[in-house]
């Protein structure tokens, strides 16, 4: 329980300080647009070519990554299928999308990893998937959904290697596979540049809620719900029944991929919202509610299974 709480309790901290900054305006008018796009463009790039770089590629052909590909995808299907029935446009439906399966595994699934699972590693399967596949695929959508893809076909095909996310990861995981070690010299301003991305994601989040109206209210009311349920309740069900039913986990396997699950939507998500200027009020409405929601669902998730 510890673990949820703590994990927790340091993302509370670090957006209310944003909240802070905003309502004072130390950062000015455009303080919570720099702070985005220094995490869009530098930090986050440099976060996940850090990561990636030194991490263990053989979590990819693990029983745990399928079934967090397999619950994303579920969840994440869902939320296409409705956003095509209700015509909520491409851009908007990929952010809702995103909001319903993909997890907070950074910031607070690591904590979390280590104080519940007892081990941050545990948490590296989801965190690769999201990284290699999810984000780069995603990115290159709310590129072409935004004007992105007028042209020909080979800027088209392209559009991922235009992207900084899709770099960092892609250019992380060809020096973890190449088995590559770069020296501390060059790692270490990166690193350091990295270490920026959380703290930026979170600030910047803090300052959107300042002078925001209530969450899930408006035109986003429904998105919000739908993305909150499948986040929240979806995602970890689909997961479970997935471990337990189809791949046969038990015990503290089985608590590793639900746990991971249940974890809220990431807060990055809203810097790529911000980022391509869509579905914004979605994104910021849905990761707060899918955290405070999530508090209760993870303690109760803890409680059953470990």
């Amino acid at each position: 329980m510890q673990g949820v709480l703590t994990g927790f309790a340091v993302i509370a901290v670090v957006i209310a300080v944003g909240y802070v900054l905003g309502l004072r305006g130390h950062l000015g008018p455009q303080g919570r647009e720099v702070l985005t796009k220094l995490a869009f463009h530098v930090a986050s790039p440099a976060l996940l070519f850090t990561t990636l770089a030194t991490a263990d590629l053989s979590v990819v052909f693990s029983s745990r990554l399928l079934v967090t590909a397999l619950s994303t995808a579920a969840v994440a299907g869902v939320f296409v299928a409705v956003g095509v029935v209700r015509g909520w446009g491409v851009g908007r439906t990929t952010i809702g999308a995103l909001c319903s399966g993909y997890v907070n595994s950074g910031n607070l699934g690591i904590p979390i990893a280590v104080y519940v699972l007892g081990d941050a590693a545990l948490v590296a399967p989801v965190l690769l998937f999201q990284l290699v596949l999810v984000t780069p695929v995603a990115v290159t959508l709310l590129d072409l959904s935004g004007g992105g893809g007028r042209g020909p076909l080979w800027r088209m095909l392209l559009t991922p290697l235009r992207n900084p996310i899709a770099l960092g990861s892609l250019a992380g995981v060809a020096v973890a596979a190449s088995g590559l070690r770069i020296p501390d010299a060059v790692m270490d301003p990166v690193t350091l540049i990295g270490n920026m991305s959380v703290p930026a994601v979170l600030l910047a989040f803090g300052i959107s809620l300042c002078g925001s109206t209530m969450p899930m209210r408006g035109v986003e009311r429904r998105p919000v719900l739908l993305a909150v349920a499948l986040k929240t309740v979806g995602q970890p069900a689909v997961a479970w029944a997935l471990a337990s039913g189809v791949f046969g986990l038990r015990g503290a396997q089985l608590l590793d991929v639900v746990v991971t699950s249940a974890l809220p939507a990431a807060q990055n998500l809203y810097t790529y919202a911000s980022t391509y200027g869509v579905g914004e009020r979605l994104a910021r409405d849905a990761i707060l509610v899918s955290t405070v929601v999530s508090v209760p669902v993870l303690v109760g998730v803890a409680a059953v299974l470990g």
